[in-house]
């Protein structure tokens, strides 16, 4: 799939993916699965890179939800880890390629090393402005719905905001991701057809991409490839093509 066919004037400026597969992939070639955990890890470089180079201005990432706690103790520690020495190898050159670090999330949940860490990164890429790479830890999109209710109707209680003034905007503005716009296009690896809790509120007009690749095999042609797909596709938002047009 060739760069050339992506249509400079038609780039999603908010992609998100649900990065799926890395312990299938691992299954397959009868490695444990924190080999494909570190596999994936090789995927988003990979990625970063194409959205810089394509002009994407925010990628968020789908990298441990809310369930994923149900998982084994030792794949947690090791997901952990393997988290705390990516962003430790990494930040240099999320400063050199001018890429702000975010997360959304619980991250009172995370272990208190990481947590911190995370915080670190973010201090000292706040400044930075090519791109904004957002990780999605501990984060389920019905948690962070649950935090908007609670967080709107302690002002209400509190004459902060009234019930009638409350709108969609309001509802944003209270969102972990509050400082994104909507997701254009939501990719999912690994052929499972399903949202899995993930940014439910900010989807709600994204275009959906579903590849049967698993994630350490997905690479820059895998995402122009879903680009293209984006492209071709007629956003109307609810209107008619007459009106689009």
């Amino acid at each position: 799939m060739s760069l050339k066919k992506i249509d400079k004037n038609k780039i999603p400026q908010h992609i998100a993916v649900i990065m799926d597969g890395n312990g299938r992939w691992a299954k397959k070639r009868g490695m444990k699965r924190e080999k494909g955990h570190r596999a994936g890890r090789k995927s988003v470089k990979k990625i970063v890179e194409s959205c810089i180079e394509l002009g994407i201005k925010n990628l968020t990432l789908y990298a441990f939800s809310t369930e994923n706690w149900n998982r084994p103790k030792l794949e947690i520690d090791f997901l952990m880890q393997l988290l705390f020495l990516s962003l430790k190898d990494e930040l240099k050159s999320l400063n050199k390629n001018n890429i702000r670090f975010e997360t959304i999330g619980n991250l009172g949940m995370l272990p208190k090393k990481i947590s911190t860490y995370l915080q670190k990164v973010k201090n000292e890429t706040r400044k930075n402005s090519k791109l904004t790479l957002t990780l999605a830890l501990s984060y389920g999109s019905r948690s962070e719905i649950v935090d908007v209710v609670r967080e709107i109707s302690d002002k209400v209680k509190n004459n902060i905001i009234s019930s009638k003034n409350i709108d969609e905007t309001v509802i944003n503005n209270h969102l972990y991701t509050r400082n994104l716009p909507d997701v254009d296009l939501l990719i999912r690896t690994s052929g499972e057809k399903r949202i899995s809790n993930f940014l439910l509120w900010q989807i709600a007009y994204s275009e959906l991409y579903f590849t049967k690749k698993l994630w350490p095999d997905f690479r820059k042609k895998d995402l122009y490839r879903a680009i293209i797909s984006y492209q071709n596709r007629e956003r109307r938002f609810g209107k008619t093509s007459e009106q689009i047009k």
